[in-house]
């Protein structure tokens, strides 16, 4: 039996992938260690709490009296356990630093000592790059990281690479596209566009919407992090993007769209400091190890929105009862323009 630690595993994509791997692998016996902080929610595991090759450990990655000992049994280890949300990080990146950086430190120092241990992937981003004006980031392109956020995964993407160069700790590392589908958080745009249009709420639209991303679907991405498991190679990086550039306010009239709300509901608000206009990633290197994503965007997102129009039970607490998100919500979003 292998055995596998996904760290932030209650998370969107860390939920999705302990998910993923479970179906995929029945020889999988999958940990999944999470502190459970705003965004990490036991609902997001709730179809495989029953689940025999499957357990939960709820703790801080920082804390290594429970931490280390799970690397060290592991034979992969798959980190997502991270601060995300750039917002969060312009206000207060302790948090951020404290998680992504020392929490990534933690893991690796344990890993060091994990005799069993065959794969530690690096969960990274495309925004380490920094904003793409013209062109797509290839893995060897300099880190530009221009908000607290990226910069601490820029951080902790080379800290997990220098385990590699300094000790073999056998490291890979993933820098993924902004990824979509079902239970992402509704402090992220796809889902918060979402779930306020269907509650007839403003749609609050950075700048002049122009901002372009490249949208990967989280079961595309869970693909392809399978596949760096079984094929990568030990301080390499592998690109992993869905090649569907959309600009925010396209995206925007879209979800409108297939939800069949009016573009009133638009409410352009002040732009977010030093926001990235374009994010872009050449995924040659991983396509050739076999990978290409295979949903189409129109199609995913259309998924995506019957997902969150099918499980109100899901979403409708976080917004509703979470104080930490309302506070969040109105310090962010309300007092700039009806939300």
């Amino acid at each position: 039996m292998t055995k596998v630690l996904v760290t932030g595993g209650a998370g969107f994509i860390g939920s999705n992938f302990v998910r993923y791997a479970l179906r995929q692998h029945p020889d999988w016996r999958v940990t999944t260690l999470d502190k459970l902080t705003y965004c990490g929610r036991l609902e997001n595991l709730h179809d495989v709490a029953d689940d025999p090759r499957h357990r939960f450990v709820k703790a801080d990655i920082r804390d290594a009296a429970v931490s280390a000992p799970l690397v060290r049994e592991s034979h992969i280890v798959v980190h997502f356990a991270a601060e995300t949300h750039v917002d969060r990080s312009i206000q207060s990146a302790d948090e951020f630093i404290q998680t992504d950086v020392l929490g990534t430190f933690a893991l690796l120092e344990a890993a060091r000592g994990a005799k069993a241990l065959r794969r530690f992937v690096q969960i990274s981003t495309d925004e380490v790059y920094g904003s793409v004006p013209t062109g797509a980031s290839k893995e060897t392109d300099e880190l530009l990281p221009r908000n607290p956020y990226s910069a601490s995964k820029a951080a902790a993407d080379r800290l997990a690479y220098s385990y590699w160069a300094t000790y073999k700790v056998p490291v890979v590392i993933t820098r993924a596209s902004n990824n979509y589908g079902p239970y992402q958080f509704p402090e992220k745009v796809i889902p918060l566009f979402i779930t306020n249009a269907l509650e007839d709420q403003g749609l609050p639209l950075y700048g002049d919407g122009l901002n372009v991303r490249d949208w990967l679907h989280v079961e595309d991405h869970c693909r392809a992090l399978d596949l760096v498991i079984e094929k990568g190679l030990d301080g390499q990086v592998y690109n992993i993007g869905g090649g569907n550039e959309v600009p925010n306010i396209d995206l925007t009239r879209r979800i409108l769209a297939l939800l069949g709300k009016p573009e009133t509901l638009i409410r352009p608000v002040a732009d977010r400091p030093g926001h990235d206009r374009r994010y872009a990633l050449d995924t040659a290197k991983l396509q050739a190890l076999g990978w290409t994503p295979r949903c189409e965007f129109d199609a995913g997102l259309a998924a995506t929105v019957e997902w969150y129009k099918a499980n109100p039970w899901w979403w409708e607490p976080i917004k509703r009862q979470d104080p930490a998100y309302r506070a969040y919500y109105k310090a962010h979003y309300a007092e700039r323009g009806p939300a």
